[in-house]
This record gives structure tokens, sequence and C-alpha cells, in this order.
């Protein structure tokens, strides 16, 4: 018996039919379109990935600028009260009219829009053809830092009075670093310590006093030893 074979299947589908609108958005675009808008949703991922690791502290902006009356892709972490759909900064119609524009502005003053500073830091994303279609900005809140680098400068600050002089040395000073530091001046005088003569041998009893080795027990003996001269002579010569 023969079969009859099965009719056609009314309202034939495609492959571009059966996306999501998102997807078959993409797929209607020409190649260098979808290649730019690709491009796009990886920096968005930045943008968000970005601004979460600084709450409160660090706003991250992606700008299309292939739209520029509707810029605003992504606002992360928003501190200056843009809206996404706003429109493209200065910075951002520069690139557009200006490929040439520089890539990467860094850490320039800025202020958002109730006064307080901010850093900011720009940087501008090309397609494949060299054109700027995009461009991420971090603008640092740092009036929130301000106090806190202020309390940390004063913290670490010293008084004028004994800035350049230094009162004491937080160290043991030990047997080996005596013997160093004597060993050192006798060879810059090209010389032995116990040959040193009486004049040299004042003076550099006088810089181990200064340096604060005759802090240390007995350090006053194993000096004397080193040079082949009493204990007696060297308290003589630290007058």
């Amino acid at each position: 018996m023969a079969h009859s074979s099965e009719p056609p299947h009314r309202g034939h589908t495609t492959d571009a039919d059966s996306l999501d609108p998102s997807a078959r958005a993409l797929h209607d675009r020409s190649d260098e379109e979808l290649a730019d808008e690709l491009l796009l949703r990886e920096a968005e991922r930045i943008a968000v990935a970005v601004g979460r690791m600084f709450p409160g502290l660090c706003e991250v902006v992606l700008h299309d600028l292939r739209r520029p009356r509707s810029a605003i892709r992504v606002i992360e972490n928003n501190l200056s009260g843009r809206q996404v759909g706003d429109s493209a900064t200065e910075l951002g119609l520069r690139r557009i009219a200006d490929p040439s524009y520089p890539s990467v502005i860094q850490n320039y003053s800025n202020q958002f829009p109730d006064g307080r500073p901010a850093k900011s830091t720009s940087i501008g994303i090309k397609n494949a053809d060299g054109r700027y279609v995009a461009a991420l900005c971090l603008n640092l809140d740092v009036s929130t830092l301000s106090p806190l680098a202020l309390t940390l400068a004063n913290l670490v600050a010293t008084d004028i009075e004994h800035r350049d002089e230094a009162l004491e040395t937080l160290r043991d000073r030990t047997g080996r670093e005596l013997r160093a530091v004597i060993d050192s001046f006798a060879a810059e005088r090209s010389s032995t310590p116990r040959s040193l003569n009486r004049d040299q041998k004042r003076e550099l009893v006088q810089q181990l006093h200064r340096e604060g080795f005759f802090e240390t027990r007995s350090s006053a003996q194993h000096i004397a030893d080193q040079l082949g001269i009493s204990r007696a002579t060297v308290y003589n010569y630290t007058k």
C-alpha cells in the first residue's frame, strides 16, 4: 500500500525566529554592528565587576558612544545621580569627533553635581576599525578619603624641632655590629684597628659614642680590646 507523504508544515520558522528578542536583534545586525555590540556587552561585565569592588566609593559608568544622546548604558554604584540613557559627557563627544583623542585619561580632578571632589579616569574603547564605540569611566569619591588621609598624615607626622635629628636607634648594639663599624672605619683609612694613630682612634671612639654604642654593656671593653688601648683611655677619648 502506498503511503501518502505528510503535508508540509505551515508557518515554518527559521533559526532566527526561534531566538529570544535580544539574540534576534543581534542576528539581524551586520557583522560590524554585531562585533561592536559584543564588545559593549563584555565592557558591561567589567563595569559592573569593578563597581562592586568599591561600593559607596567609586562610580563606574559605561558610555555607548554610538548613541551619544543616550550614551549611559551601565552605571554601577551611582554617585553622580545620572541614569541609564543619559547623554555622553564632553570627553565622550571629543572621542566621537576625533579617533586620535587619547584613549586613557587618568587620575584627573573632577566634581560630582553636589560639589563632592572626585578623582576620575576615562578609558576609551575602540572597535576593530579604530573608532571609539564606548568609554569606561571611573569616578572616585575622594571626599570620604580626605578626612582619613588627614588623620593618617597627623598620625605619622613628627615634630619639626627634631625632624632631621636621630635622637635614638631602636636596636640592640651587638658586638658583631660594633666590630663591623670599627673594621670599616679602619679599612677606609687603609689600616687595621690597632694600627690607627691616636687622633684616628679618638675620632672613632667619639663616633661610636655619638651612635650609641656605649649604651651596650661591656662595649667600652670591647672597643678597648679592638683598638689595643685601655678602657680608661676609651672613656677619655669620649670627652
